[in-house]
């Protein structure tokens, strides 16, 4: 929620919002090419917009746009940022997601590739309580794979992207369930059971799309993929990165142990020097700079929103319009809906919502758990359609332009099949009258 110290509620402290996603959404639209207007410029131009609107002192306002920028939350996201990229980087280099393609091909019959990512992201996320993590280890792999067989990128990318929601969605370490399930007061265990009933079945009708989607894929064209040799040694860092990420090991931690381990394997074969390796390193960073800065600057911009009052009148406006159970899950799913839109942060979006959320469901004796499920679902929907959100920038970064946002989202089943089947659950297991 709203910090004391925030205005009035006002709409008019929601136009440099609406100044950045509209500039961003509308060069990508009209050009047809969502690389066409860099992200983070998009974002100063709503931060100029704030600048121009609200009535403070200049140094007033840069103080709460570095404060913004500055958040923990968002310098620790931009930092996992670097070392994921270098990560990536470093273990391409080595070779490592070559014999992960090629051990995959070897025990993973072409037909079934596409569910066979979906699942695969899906448990990775589950184990790791990331799809960010999800995505940076297997992106690499899902474009390789596209490269060497008919495979379809954009329904690989659809099901990376489904994948890697449905398990950050459902995992007990997950940021969003830690957020949610603190703000509703319920135990992650409660959370997780009423979760998998309205996750589950979108999963399995997701597989079924998938596994007739593949259908249509010849083993016989891939003949080649599958006596190509591979190191197996080579895949111990995405192993590694695995095992300690299930282990509970500090992301940071984690990434760094998995970029060492990469780059002495890629020493020990040759495969480039140590001065190489630091460039190599150096590019894997600069390879998230997007990402990083429309981080760093999105939560400026927040800030300065909501500063003035911005959040605090979505929130108020929500409110207004409940009426009775129903209308209060609704309202608790549109307003972490509207806040993600704004801010691109799933979690920051459950943590700013939370406190209301726990409010109208308290005020109409809801369900906490049901509650901190549908609040956790809606902001994984809509986080994962987001064209600025990280999710979709990382898997579109990793394509080398080789796919746009709109052949991503329309090959994403599952946040499809999530949203439908969410809202019937919605509407047809109602809560028991009180």
């Amino acid at each position: 929620m709203a910090n004391s110290n925030s205005g009035t509620p006002k709409f008019s402290a929601l136009i440099p919002l609406f100044v950045f996603v509209f500039t961003f959404l509308g060069v990508g639209i009209y050009k047809d090419d969502f690389y066409a207007l860099p992200s983070p410029i998009a974002v100063i131009i709503g931060i100029i917009a704030a600048f121009l609107l609200f009535r403070q002192s200049i140094d007033s306002k840069i103080k709460t746009l570095l404060k913004g920028c500055g958040d923990y939350k968002i310098l620790t996201m931009c930092l996992i940022y670097l070392l994921a990229g270098a990560f990536a980087a470093i273990a391409k280099a080595t070779g490592s997601v070559d014999a992960i393609v090629n051990l995959g091909l070897d025990y993973i019959a072409i037909q079934y590739i596409y569910v066979g990512i979906f699942i695969i992201a899906g448990f990775l996320s589950v184990s790791t309580g990331t799809s960010v993590g999800s995505i940076v280890a297997l992106a690499p792999i899902v474009v390789s794979v596209a490269e060497k067989s008919n495979a379809d990128l954009a329904i690989l990318c659809g099901a990376l992207l489904g994948g890697s929601m449905f398990g950050d969605n459902l995992s007990m370490i997950s940021d969003t369930t830690i957020a949610a399930t603190q703000s509703l007061g319920c135990k992650m265990s409660d959370k997780f059971k009423q979760n998998i009933k309205i996750a589950l079945p979108a999963a399995l009708l997701t597989i079924a799309v998938l596994i007739f989607q593949g259908l249509d894929l010849k083993s016989d064209d891939n003949t080649t993929l599958l006596v190509q040799s591979y190191t197996i040694i080579k895949i111990v860092p995405y192993i590694l990165v695995i095992i300690l990420s299930i282990v509970g090991v500090n992301v940071f931690v984690t990434l760094l142990l998995g970029s060492v381990s990469a780059g002495v394997l890629g020493l020990m074969y040759g495969d480039f020097t140590l001065l190489e390796a630091t460039n190599i390193t150096y590019t894997g960073f600069t390879n998230m700079t997007e990402i990083f800065l429309l981080s760093l600057l999105t939560g400026g911009l927040a800030a300065l929103v909501e500063k003035h009052g911005g959040i605090d009148y979505i929130l108020v406006n929500i409110k207004k319009r409940i009426k009775n159970k129903t209308s209060a899950q609704f309202g608790i799913a549109t307003l972490v809906s509207a806040i993600n839109l704004a801010i691109a942060n799933n979690t920051v979006s459950i943590i700013i919502a939370g406190p209301i959320s726990k409010t109208i469901n308290d005020e109409y004796q809801l369900d906490n758990k049901r509650t901190a499920s549908i609040l956790d679902i809606f902001s994984c929907i809509s986080q994962g359609v987001l064209p600025y959100g990280a999710q979709v920038l990382m898997i579109l970064s990793f394509s080398n332009q080789g796919l746009n946002y709109l052949d991503l989202v329309s090959n994403t089943w599952y946040l499809v099949f999530l949203l439908f089947y969410t809202v019937a659950f919605i509407c047809f297991k109602p809560l028991r009258a009180s």
